[in-house]
């Protein structure tokens, strides 16, 4: 028999039987779709958060108070000494650092004129728009002042000008962050969030003042921005022995933006593999549907594959035919399962087209392949069982 007859057999023969391959290919379909769409969340998130952390660039280094190995808790326990605006400047002047910037945030109360509501506060230099990337659109940043004595001036995210001044102009008018009062320079243009915190919701102010608001004597970050075409091992080793001389020990963290990113990229791989691992117990209750239902089938068709053996079918040739129905079920279940998770992933590309939806043609040709091996495992008991009939003992079942 050739591929040709072979396809003729098993289109007549799932023909035959339409609502019972249909609800064979839709429990299987189920199972496949589990499995294609897990897989899809999971790199899809994990392209989501790494777009998310190069967004302000890749060439970050930061710096955090107290020493995780010794203290366990970064910067939110005491340290030896504290991470200062002096340590940010020193930095600073280091060969291949183009920014420092310094960091201290936290909530507090923003009021102008009788409009007030609390939001997060960011202490933090001039540099820090050019570092972010953040595009002023009214006004301009924070000036180059003195970084111990800087002068009472903050810029607002787009959307917290709107809250507290509506379609007025915000340059020039004064808010209270807390209990001091800074007068406003600049306004951003929309930047989004950032890992679900909104940047447009956000103040700007110098980073010392910042210090005195929230009663700080260290930085809770110092960001350095390093010249592209170094890697980060390169400056940790450049900057880490000078911080080192300046606070007589390491009582400080350094983190690249490789190793968050390389932490981040694991857990999320343990997210998409548990999840995966969740769609494999549909994809294994399909396979099982598959076998249940062409055990079935070569039991009612019994006269048949006796007919074949009297007519010179080899068991092999009877093997291969029922082996055709499981394989052709398995992989057009397959490609069903793809095409509805193709069409869920369009529609929420469509939904959210801020968030990275990963369509690859290698999960489609990963899910033929995984499905067809399937199907060929879950037909070879039921389709030996058809071989292993004799002619004359299949014929006397009718």
């Amino acid at each position: 028999m050739n591929f040709k007859d072979l396809i003729i057999w098993v289109e007549k023969s799932l023909s035959a039987q339409k609502l019972r391959a249909g609800l064979t290919i839709a429990g299987f379909a189920t199972g496949m779709a589990a499995v294609v769409l897990m897989n899809s969340i999971g790199e899809s998130l994990r392209m989501y958060v790494l777009q998310e952390f190069t967004q302000f660039g890749s060439n970050i280094v930061a710096i955090t108070p107290g020493k995780t190995e010794t203290f366990g808790m970064g910067g939110i326990l005491k340290t030896v000494r504290p991470l200062t605006l002096d340590d940010g400047e020193y930095l600073a002047k280091q060969k291949h650092i183009e920014f420092a910037v310094p960091v201290v945030a936290g909530n507090a109360k923003i009021k102008a004129h009788n409009r007030s509501r609390y939001t997060d506060v960011m202490g933090v230099n001039a540099f820090a728009n050019k570092a972010w990337k953040l595009e002023v659109a009214q006004g301009k940043f924070l000036p180059n002042d003195d970084i111990k004595s800087p002068r009472s001036f903050a810029v607002l995210g787009a959307k917290l000008k709107q809250e507290l001044f509506a379609n007025s102009s915000a340059l020039g008018q004064f808010v209270h962050v807390g209990s001091q009062r800074f007068k406003i320079v600049g306004v951003l243009a929309e930047k989004g969030q950032f890992m679900g915190q909104d940047l447009d919701d956000l103040i700007y102010i110098p980073a010392a003042k910042a210090m005195q608001i929230f009663n700080r004597n260290s930085l809770m970050e110092l960001d350095l921005f390093y010249q592209p075409g170094l890697t980060a091992v390169e400056i940790v080793r450049q900057i880490k022995p000078k911080l080192i001389n300046r606070h007589g020990l390491e009582d400080f963290t350094i983190i690249t933006q490789d190793d968050m990113l390389k932490s981040l990229d694991n857990i999320l791989f343990i997210i998409k593999m548990a999840g995966a691992a969740l769609g494999l117990i549909s994809l294994l209750v399909g396979a099982v549907g598959i076998a249940t239902i062409m055990t079935i089938t070569v039991t009612e068709r019994t006269s048949e594959i006796g007919l074949l053996r009297a007519l010179g079918f080899s068991e092999q040739q009877v093997k291969n035919l029922f082996l055709a129905e499981a394989v052709f079920l398995a992989v057009v279940s397959g490609l069903v399962g793809y095409l509805i998770v193709f069409i869920i992933l369009i529609i929420a590309k469509l939904a959210l087209p801020g968030v990275p939806v990963d369509i690859n043609i290698y999960v489609l040709l990963a899910t033929v392949v995984v499905s067809a091996i399937i199907g060929l495992l879950a037909g070879i008991y039921p389709a030996k069982n058809a071989a292993n009939l004799t002619p004359i003992d299949a014929l006397r079942t009718e």
